[in-house]
Parts: C-alpha cells; structure tokens; sequence
C-alpha cells in the first residue's frame, strides 16, 4: 500500500489489520459455522414468526415516533441559539453510551409502575407500559432517538441558513421554509437516521428485556429470542443470529451511497 506521500509504515498497517480481523473473523465465523440447513426449518416455527413480526412492528413504530419527535429536536439544536444547548445535546446523546441495562432501569425507574410518570399515568389512565408491546417500542425509541436527531442536526447544519434567510427575504414564514426548504435538503440525513434507528430498534435487548421482559406473543423480540435459546439450543440460537445478520447487511446496503462511498 503507497501513495504520493510513500510507502504506508508497518506500524500503522499492523494494527490496522489487527483491528479488521477483530470486526471480521466473528462475522464469517458465525456464517461458517452457523447451521445454515436448519434455517429454513427455524423460520417456519412459530416462535421466530412472532419474534419477528413484533420486532419489525416495534422498530417501525419506534422508527416513525423517533422521526416525529428527532426532527424538531435537531432542528432545535441546528438552528437555534440558546443557553444550555451543549448540555441539551449532551443530554440526548446519553443514551448511546449507556449500558442497556442501564437503559432499562433508567426506564423502569421513569415509566415503571411507580416510576415518576409511570405511576400517575396509571393512575389517571389505567395504563401500564412495563411487559407490554407498548414498553417495547418505549425502549426502542430511547435507544434510537439519539441516531435521528444527531443524523438530522449534522445534516441540518449542511445545510446551512442562508437558505432559509433566501426563502424568508421571499416572504416564506419559517414553519413554510422549514417544510419546503430545510426538510428537502436534510433528506438523506434524515433517511439515514430512521434507517439506523430502525436497524438499532431490530437489534435492542438490553432495555427491552429489562423494562419489557421476554413474553412470546407480546415483547418476545429476535435478539430476546436468541438470548432464550443460547442455553437450550445454541444451533437454533445460531440460525437466529444468521436473520439479524442478513438484516444488518441489508441496512449497510441501504446506507452504501452515504457510508460506503468515498470521495
């Protein structure tokens, strides 16, 4: 490997090629060993029928609430000035770095039933979200948000103001430059950030299980699925694992012209 600045130097490409059989070799080990003539035997059970119908459900569902709110929220970030807007970003970045279980009891402890909003809700409602598919897509969507909205707030801030400042000078309120000017060319990234929230939503355990629970038929999800069957039966955990993977692949291919293109 060389270019015009020379040769690359060893101890860059060493641990370089370190690192790549580090997030490779565990990707074609699971595709050489997983019992590839059991899949189609696993996805006529019933269990992989409901853990997959829930779980694409609760991704899509979570992915079209984290658009609703994440879309405001960055725009927010983006495009105002305000004291306390690092901490605000601070803030809705947490949750990418906090442990799942983490997650989860952080949830339980807000929406359980004697969380702080949890209970009142009850209450008042007679709504419960814990070990429910309602709790799932709770989860779902405070693990996925942070994708949107920072997805979105880059994208936004690309496209920089003096495009809404033309579309102002035209006589445009700032609700209609937002809708006709910002949004159109904030479109990648905001595809972008549903299709990551939806591929986080497909893959959360952590919170789920914690807040949710592992329920056939109501909050039983893929990687819950999996999780259940590691023990009893790790072949069939193994074949489970294969649908996720070929579902990330197909999240990587969707994505190829924004990640996997290079300039």
């Amino acid at each position: 490997m060389s270019d015009s600045l020379g040769r690359a130097p060893a101890r860059l490409l060493v641990p370089a090629g370190l690192a790549t059989l580090l997030l490779v070799l565990p990707l074609v080990s699971l595709l050489l060993t997983a019992p590839w003539s059991m899949l189609g035997e696993q996805l006529r059970t019933e269990a992989l029928r409901e853990a997959m119908w829930l779980s694409v459900l609760t991704a899509t569902v979570a992915t079209g609430v984290c658009l609703v709110l994440g879309l405001p929220l960055a725009w927010v970030l983006a495009r105002l000035d305000f004291p306390g807007r690092r901490l605000l970003r601070t803030l809705v970045i947490v949750p990418l770095v906090l442990p799942p279980v983490v997650a989860g009891v952080a949830l339980v402890s807000a929406f359980g039933r004697t969380g702080i909003i949890g209970e009142p809700l009850r209450e008042a409602t007679g709504l419960s979200l814990p070990y429910t598919t309602a709790g799932v897509i709770v989860a779902h969507v405070f693990v996925s948000l942070p994708f949107v909205v920072i997805s979105i707030e880059g994208a936004l801030r690309s496209a920089h103001q003096e495009y809404d400042a033309a579309a102002a000078t035209l006589g445009a309120s700032r609700w209609h430059a937002f809708r006709t000017v910002t949004v159109p060319l904030a479109f990648p990234g905001i595809v972008a950030g549903m299709v990551l929230a939806w591929a986080r939503s497909l893959g959360e355990f952590g919170a789920t299980i914690t807040f949710a629970g592992n329920y056939p038929g109501t909050t039983q999800t893929m990687p819950t699925l999996i999780y259940l069957s590691i023990n009893s039966h790790p072949e069939a955990a193994k074949t489970l694992s294969l649908v996720l993977l070929l579902l990330s692949l197909a999240v990587l291919v969707a994505l190829r012209d924004r990640w996997l293109v290079t300039t």
